[in-house]
C-alpha cells in the first residue's frame, strides 16, 4: 500500500454494502475502513499509522448519491466533494457544495468524501462549520443492520463517539430553500487548508440565522447569542436587510464570542492583551462573518 511501510496492510476487504462493511469491522476489530484515503494514507506513509487491514467503501454504490426523506436530504457519506461540488448539488444545499468546491485541489476533491471528512474530524475540515450550522445529523450503521442517529455536533465534540464495528453511514441534512454562504481565509493563494472560515445559513421560516466558525478550534464554534442578536434586527416581513452598521457588528461579534479576550488575573489586574497572530485572527473571523451575511442575506 505504501513504500514507506512495506507489509503493514495484512488484509483488505472490499464489501459490497453498508451491513457487510460493518459485518467485516466487526471480524476484524483493528482494521480501518478507508474510502477516499486522502487522510488515513497520508498518516500511513508519515508512519503514523499501521493499520493490519483496511475495508474499503469504495464499493458501496448506497454511500455514493443521496436521496430526500421528509424535508431533507439523506446524503451518503461516500459522496466526494467533487460530485458535491457540482450545480444540481449547489441548488440544493448551496453551502456545502461551496465548502466542497474549496477542499483543495482535484486530486483531493474527486477522492476526498463527506463521511471521511466527518470522521477525521480535522479543526481545518471545509464541510464542519457547514454541517454545524446546518444542524446536520449522522445515521450511524451498526451490527445486525441497526441505525442510530446522533447530531454531528455531538460526535465533533466527544460527547457521542462511534462504536466498535460502526460506520457512518448517512448524513441527513435539512433542506431549508434559503441563502446560504461559506467562505474560507487560507494562508496562501489557491485551495488549501482554512486558517478560519465561517458558514451562515438563514432559516426564514424560523426566523433566525445560524452561524458556524471553523479552523481556529478543536470543533466549529456556533457564536449563539450573536446569532440571536441579528435574527432580531433582521426585516424578514421585507427585504431581510439590515443597516451597514449592523453587519460590521455582527462580524464583531462573532469574532469576540469564539475569540475571546484572556479572562483577568486571579489576584486581580489587567488582563494580558492577545497576541498579535490572534488579534489578526480575529479580525479574519469578522470579515469573513460580515462578508458571509451581507451576501446570504443579498
Amino acid at each position: 500500500m505504501t513504500t514507506h511501510a512495506p507489509q503493514a496492510m495484512r488484509s483488505v476487504t472490499l464489501p459490497a454494502s453498508l451491513d457487510e462493511a460493518v459485518a467485516a469491522l466487526g471480524a476484524m476489530p483493528a482494521a480501518v475502513p478507508v474510502a477516499g484515503g486522502t487522510d488515513l494514507m497520508a498518516a500511513v506513509n508519515k508512519g503514523l499509522l499501521r493499520p493490519s487491514g483496511l475495508v474499503g467503501l469504495s464499493r458501496i454504490s448506497e454511500l455514493r448519491g443521496w436521496h430526500y426523506q421528509d424535508g431533507h436530504a439523506l446524503l451518503g457519506a461516500g459522496l466526494t466533494h467533487a460530485r458535491m461540488g457540482r450545480p444540481d448539488f449547489a441548488a440544493l444545499i448551496p453551502a456545502l457544495a461551496a465548502s466542497a468546491r474549496a477542499a483543495g485541489p482535484p486530486q483531493i476533491r474527486n477522492a476526498g468524501t463527506l463521511g471521511g471528512n466527518i470522521s477525521s474530524a480535522a479543526p481545518t475540515g471545509d464541510a464542519l462549520p457547514v454541517l454545524a450550522a446546518l444542524e446536520a445529523e449522522l445515521v450511524i450503521a451498526g451490527a445486525g443492520g441497526s441505525r442510530r442517529e446522533i447530531p454531528v455536533s455531538h460526535l465533533l465534540a466527544g460527547r457521542e463517539m462511534l462504536e466498535p464495528a460502526e460506520l457512518i453511514g448517512f448524513v441527513r441534512v435539512p433542506l431549508l430553500h434559503a441563502p446560504q454562504v461559506f467562505l474560507k481565509a487560507t494562508g496562501r493563494t489557491g485551495p488549501g487548508r482554512a486558517t478560519a472560515s465561517v458558514a451562515i445559513v438563514l432559516d426564514p421560516a424560523r426566523r433566525g440565522v445560524r452561524c458556524a466558525v471553523g479552523a481556529i478550534a478543536p470543533m466549529p464554534l456556533r457564536p449563539l447569542e450573536a446569532e440571536r442578536w441579528i435574527a432580531s434586527l433582521i426585516d424578514w416581513d421585507g427585504e431581510r436587510g439590515v443597516a451597514p452598521d449592523a453587519l460590521a457588528a455582527f462580524g464583531e461579534y462573532v469574532a469576540a464570542a469564539c475569540i475571546p479576550d484572556h479572562a483577568p488575573p486571579e489576584g486581580g489586574g489587567e488582563a494580558p492583551p492577545l497576541s498579535p497572530a490572534v488579534l489578526h485572527l480575529r479580525r479574519t473571523v469578522a470579515a469573513l462573518a460580515r462578508r458571509a451575511l451581507g451576501r446570504a442575506l443579498s
